[in-house]
């Protein structure tokens, strides 16, 4: 028997030695790892593949937790759209990224709900803001905007000012929350401070004593 001293140690797995298990259970999918900052990303070629690789890394490779899934809006690039899922397994305490990419003319993937039961929030948001569709999302509207506005407004034709929108039988019928508010950053300006949208937020008044 071996006492606690004689016991061979074992070595935890890297990320990068965890995506490299990942792109060889998937030959010609999934892009060689590349690392920037000491995060590994793997680009996966197949956005319809996502359910299967997602429960591979999540069932055989450990990453458990699902810390968030991203839109990136690529306007003017086709595809125009990415989707990111930021991975994390608590057991080798490594983080993951996996990225795809999806056409403005398709404009849906499978949802991952099946996987991490907490895509449900994040897929419904890059519906709301980016007009993605999750393919057998369970419950699939908007999380932030009301039903019925016509506007997805991260994406980067999207104006910063807003855009007018008059809804009928809603609660919220006036311009864009976005229509000019006191949170529009300034552009120009002398610095950064002068453009931040907190300095042009009028300081109550106060009454003399």
């Amino acid at each position: 028997m071996l006492t606690q001293a004689t016991q061979p140690a074992t070595t935890p797995m890297t990320a990068l030695e965890l995506a490299q298990q990942l792109k060889a259970r998937f030959p010609g999918l999934i892009s060689e790892p590349s690392e920037f900052r000491g995060e590994i990303t793997l680009k996966v070629g197949d956005a319809e593949r996502m359910p299967e690789i997602c429960g591979v890394a999540r069932n055989e490779l450990g990453f458990d937790y699902l810390v968030d899934i991203t839109g990136v809006d690529n306007y003017g690039d086709d595809p125009r759209f990415a989707i990111v899922y930021h991975l994390y397994g608590y057991g080798h305490l490594c983080p993951l990224r996996l990225k795809t990419d999806v056409s403005e003319e398709k404009g849906e993937v499978p949802t991952v709900t099946g996987v991490w039961r907490t895509a449900d929030w994040h897929e419904r948001e890059i519906y709301d803001m980016m007009g993605l569709r999750f393919r057998g999302h369970p419950d699939l509207r908007r999380i932030l905007m009301w039903e019925g506005y016509p506007h997805f407004p991260l994406r980067k034709d999207f104006p910063l000012a807003g855009k007018p929108t008059d809804v009928p039988e809603v609660a919220f019928t006036q311009p864009a929350p976005l229509e000019g508010g006191p949170f529009v950053t300034v552009a120009g300006g002398e610095n950064a401070m002068s453009r931040e949208p907190r300095v042009r937020v009028p300081e109550p008044e106060t009454g003399s004593n």
